[in-house]
Parts: C-alpha cells; structure tokens; sequence
C-alpha cells in the first residue's frame, strides 16, 4: 500500500518498523517560504529507508514518510510540547534546524492555522496508519516489536556534546520495553566493532513513548538513532547531500540485521 508521500509494506511478523525522518520531500507552497529547500532538508535521516530494506527479509511491516520533517515532524508530540526539557530541540513544526539557523524568511514562519493544516495533512494519517498496522499485527502474536528507525549525523553541538555513539539506543528510560528486549538489542551491537549506548542523549521521541505499551497492550516500542557515520560518509552542509555507497553501508546493515532477529526472537516467534 503506497500514497504519493506514504508507503506501507506489510508482513506478517510481529515486527513494525517505523521510518518517520527519512523523507525530503517538501510541497510548493511550503517550500516557497523557507530561507532554501537544500537547509531544509539537511536534518532528514538520509538513506534510512535504504538502510533498512533488509526488513523485508524478516516479514516486517515497514512505515515510512516521504514527506520532510520540516512539513511537520510525525515523531514530537501532536501538540508541540518538547519531549526534553531543557534541552535544545525543534518542534513539531521546525522554524529552526539542528545548527539553530532559520528555515524560513522573516514572517514567513507557519502560524496556527498551517500548523494545524500540516498535522491533519500529513501528521495524523501517519499515526493513523501506523496505529493500523500495530492493531492488525498484535491480534495474531502475543508479543509485537515496534522499531523506531533514525539517524543523524555525528556532530551537532546544539543537540549534544562531542561525537555520538554509532548506535544509540532509546527505550524512554525503560517504559516503552521490557528489559528483556532491550538487553537483547544491546547484545546484537555489542557483538560488533562499533560504540553503543542506550538512553544517552536519545531516549526516544513520541513514536516510542506513544506505542510503546509492554503490559497493557503487549507492544514494545524501541528507537534506534545511528550516527550517520555508521553507515556513509558524512560530509559538510556545503557538499550536502552525502551519497549512498552499500559497500559503505553494509557493515551497519550486518548489525542491524542482528538486532532485527533479535527483536523477532524476543517475541518469542522464530524466524
């Protein structure tokens, strides 16, 4: 099932993964009022969605926007309230990029009326979407997965200090899982070359904290944020876009398809 800005691919397993940050694509008449269309684009999750093709071979239903997080961002709170407080971050409707430029010209910054436009466009039909999937999936298995899946590049002093582990794993402090999955994931990298970390500066964003209800309705929702380095060449805004390489990539892709495995076993269903 696909629209021109969402697409699902649907399997059987007890496995969703969600794909919110990964689009670029920013409509006309929004993009008429932003500073340029190349900074806004610049904080998407390049090449997550290529990066986690391999879901497919597990079964794995796959959500994802093509639509830029500069629109509207599917993964903060429906009402805009930030999810770290005290902590710089962009809302629901970003006025501002993660270096803390502006993405639009003077007064050109949407209002009430356009924010509310974007989260019934674009905002609500992926939630509702997603909100499907997890109800058709969780009346045929005892336990179902919820992966988050993001990326971002290494170094963004506003959001944290020094470079970022390469994966970053986000359970909101313990709530959106049981601890067994997220030991399970954390073994899945920690069997690998690269640095991990769970519930550092990323924690996870609504998607994770939203659906991830381990007791009351047996979903388990887990974010994982890469460090861009992971898997590509990072490159400087003034050279953006970084290119996909799969030689590059794979490595990462090893990995993952480790922690996917093992977010299937967790549910206790083989493969």
């Amino acid at each position: 099932m696909s629209a021109d800005w969402l697409d699902i691919t649907r399997g059987d397993a007890p496995l969703i993964v969600s794909i919110p940050h990964a689009g670029i694509d920013i409509p006309d008449d929004i993009a008429r009022d932003l500073v340029s269309v190349e900074r806004a684009r610049r904080d998407a999750d390049l090449h997550v969605d290529r990066l986690y093709s391999i879901a497919r071979e597990f079964g794995a239903t796959i959500v994802r926007t093509a639509i830029s997080r500069t629109v509207v961002d599917v993964n903060r709170m429906p009402d805009g309230e930030t999810l770290y407080p005290g902590q710089f971050t962009t809302g629901l409707c970003p006025a501002v990029t993660f270096d803390g430029e502006p993405l639009y010209l003077p007064g050109r910054e949407p209002d009430e009326a356009e924010i509310e436009r974007r989260r019934a466009a674009w905002y609500q039909p992926y939630h509702d979407a997603l909100r499907a999937e997890v109800d058709r999936l969780r009346g045929g298995h005892p336990r179902l997965v919820l992966y988050d899946a993001h990326s971002i590049r290494s170094v963004a002093p506003k959001l944290f200090g020094g470079e970022l582990p390469h994966f970053n794993i986000g359970t909101n402090d313990g709530r959106s899982c049981a601890p067994g999955l997220t030991q399970a994931v954390e073994q899945a990298c920690d069997a690998s070359d690269f640095t991990r970390v769970t519930n550092g500066r990323f924690k996870g964003g609504w998607i994770t904290r939203h659906y991830g209800w381990p007791r009351a309705e047996r979903v388990h929702a887990i974010q994982m944020e890469l460090a861009m380095r992971t898997y590509l060449d990072e490159v400087p805004a003034a050279e953006w876009p970084p290119q996909w390489d799969t030689t590059r990539a794979e490595p990462c892709r090893d990995v993952l398809r480790r922690v996917l495995a093992a977010c299937i076993d967790f549910t206790g269903e083989k493969q």
